[in-house]
């Protein structure tokens, strides 16, 4: 567990190599995505020519011409690899590794510069329009690679080649004499060079992600002025050429509400919070907070999803949360997690885990097949025969289904790294207090007033809400453990060595606290009540009066017509409907619990019936119907 001396990040995360998933829901994904996906999307970046983009030996006329963010998405899934080699060994991941570190430094370019696209397509374009062409965010996902590397492996040759480019990149930006003034259209490396400036050390990389921030947003616009350059004129009516679109109309310290393309808004979103704890920035935490608060209270969907609309793979305007046609893509939904999880390093607070768990279980995990092997790019809440999943026609016999690629993958290549890294998303400590954030089958070690102290979960999370911890120090040891009571949760109940406490323990900003002399084995049982809840919305969400949604625990639930037939939208449910669960006895979900329920469904329109007709017209009758995870 790594020291801060910083007064903001007081709350400190824990590595792969202190924390581990030992069984259980997260342990089954973790092994099908270094077993399945990582290896599906191995193939794919060979197939699709980004691997031998490296290369650097296109020529015309060729296939697979290299487009700008193909060095993202190989970088993505190296990350990904590294992350899952911290966990397991696997012969082939490493030889994959180590021949595309080798393949990055070969395409390095003398000067530090390394971007296969524009070396080998555009070589005299670098860096004339940083609005749209994503030089700086391949460059962070670069980085943030070899740091994983670094980490993982001990190994300098990745973090050596990101070094050298973000030297590179640090010359050509800023605001000394001769060097640009611009910043990033997509945002990703202002959090990567803090994150290169946590393994080195060499305080540059921070001050250069200060300056990314910081110089985001300032007057006279950059984007107006490198778009003057290259001879082009504004044009407002493009929703990628506003500067909302990039969360560059304002200052990011004047910003009061997320706009424009979600994944970039939140990928500055922790890097704003990146930079605040590790330069102790109280008014720029200041702003990450009060933008994080808008998000969750008027613009995150049930699923966690974030991003309303594809017309600007982003946000809308505030309550405006649509089913079918909202966006909700897997990026934006990983980016909610990581920003959760940089904020839980500055306070104990269970809004930001809470969000972590929402995203986690729907939003993100939506996004990949159970076999692992395919994807949703956008994770709309409901779909029609005949629509995509932005609810636009394209004919009568398509349904919306997951794909096995993209031309742009960014959130398959960015789901492998996700899932590889979750055993960090679960504990925050510091020298007194250690907190369970999310509920698996887990292990963690940490040192609390340098006595080593092993901490062990055991639950059948998120389907049953008991949870066993216990508590493993050296020594007899004074701490703090500070356990989530979700905020779905109405109940819960704690015992410790099987005793309940003799006074209440106080939840403070929803974490139970219990502070005491800890004996090796000792062991907290936490159980959390799971019933079925019936969620509705803000009645200014205009899209959803009269609607609920199924939730059990973390979990959110969804009718599909494979068990339910088609005419889904026909279907109602009782004022007080009893709800059954039960484990499902077949198929990809067989022992995950589903819900049962008495209903009621419209009755089906026949061909001839009239499209309009009085109230009261049509009949219902009862039906059985079944809900499963979303």
């Amino acid at each position: 567990m790594k020291t801060k001396s910083q007064k903001l990040g007081i709350y400190n995360s824990f590595s792969l190599n202190e924390a581990k998933i030992n069984g259980g829901f997260w342990n089954e994904r973790m092994e099908n995505n270094r077993k399945k996906t990582l290896p599906a999307i191995l193939d794919q970046l060979e197939k699709t020519g980004r691997v031998e983009a490296l290369k650097q030996n296109w020529k015309p006329g060729q296939p697979n011409r290299p487009h700008i963010f193909w060095d993202s998405d190989t970088a993505k899934v190296i990350e990904g690899c590294c992350y899952s080699l911290a966990t397991n060994d696997d012969e082939k991941l490493e030889k994959k590794v180590a021949e595309i570190v080798d393949l990055f430094a070969s395409a390095q370019q003398p000067d530090g510069y390394l971007n296969s696209y524009f070396t080998t397509i555009e070589p005299g374009k670098r860096w004339t329009n940083l609005r749209d062409n994503h030089e700086l965010y391949c460059a962070g996902h670069v980085i943030e690679a070899a740091v994983a590397h670094f980490n993982i492996k001990e190994d300098t040759s990745f973090l050596d080649i990101a070094c050298k480019y973000a030297d590179y990149i640090e010359s050509v930006f800023g605001r000394k004499r001769g060097q640009m003034r611009g910043y990033p259209g997509h945002q990703e490396i202002e959090l990567a060079l803090v994150r290169l400036y946590e393994a080195t050390k060499k305080k540059r990389y921070l001050k250069l992600a200060q300056y990314f921030i910081e110089e985001r947003g300032r007057k006279p616009n950059y984007f107006d002025k490198e778009a003057a350059k290259r001879g082009e004129t504004p044009d407002t009516n493009n929703p990628h050429r506003v500067y909302e679109y990039t969360q560059a109309h304002l200052p990011v310290r004047e910003q009061t509400k997320p706009v424009g393309h979600a994944v970039r808004a939140v990928y500055l979103y922790i890097g704003m919070t990146a930079v605040a704890i590790a330069t102790d920035d109280k008014t720029l935490l200041n702003a990450s907070r009060r933008l994080w608060k808008e998000m969750i209270s008027r613009y995150i969907h049930i699923s966690g999803g974030i991003g309303q609309t594809l017309r600007n793979e982003g946000f809308t305007t505030a309550y405006d949360l649509p089913d079918e046609s909202a966006y909700l893509e897997t990026c934006a939904s990983i980016s909610m997690a990581l920003w959760g999880m940089k904020m839980l390093e500055t306070e104990l607070n269970s809004t930001y885990s809470d969000v972590i768990e929402q995203t986690l279980y729907n939003g993100i995990l939506s996004g990949v097949s159970l076999d692992g092997t395919k994807f949703f790019y956008g994770n709309p809440l409901a779909s029609y025969p005949g629509f995509n999943g932005n609810g636009t026609f394209i004919s009568d016999d398509y349904n919306y289904r997951r794909n096995d690629w993209f031309e742009c993958s960014c959130c398959p290549t960015n789901i492998t790294r996700l899932i590889a890294q979750i055993p960090t998303f679960l504990y925050t400590a510091n020298d007194s207090l250690i907190a369970v954030h999310q509920y698996a089958d887990s292990e963690v070690n940490f040192t609390p007033n340098d006595i080593p102290v092993k901490i062990v979960q055991e639950t059948d999370y998120p389907w049953d809400g008991k949870i066993l911890i216990s508590v493993l120090p050296e020594q007899t040891a004074s701490f703090t453990v500070a356990l989530r009571v979700p905020g779905w949760c109405k109940s819960a109940t704690l015992k410790i060595n099987g005793r309940k406490p003799k006074s209440a323990y106080n939840i403070i900003m929803g974490y139970i606290r219990i502070q005491r002399k800890w004996e090796k084995g000792d062991k907290i049982t936490l159980t959390l009540s799971m019933p079925v809840e019936r969620i509705e919305a803000n009645p200014n969400a205009r899209q959803n009066p009269d609607r609920i949604a199924l939730k059990r625990g973390p979990v959110v639930y969804c009718l599909e017509s494979a068990d339910n037939g088609r005419g889904l939208n026909h279907i109602y449910l009782p004022l007080d409907p009893e709800f059954e669960v039960s484990e499902s006895t077949s198929g990809s979900i067989k022992g995950i619990p589903v819900i049962k329920m008495k209903a009621y469904r419209k009755k089906t329109p026949a061909k001839n019936d009239p499209l309009y007709s009085p109230l009261g017209s049509w009949s219902y009758a009862k039906c059985s119907v079944t809900a499963i995870p979303y």
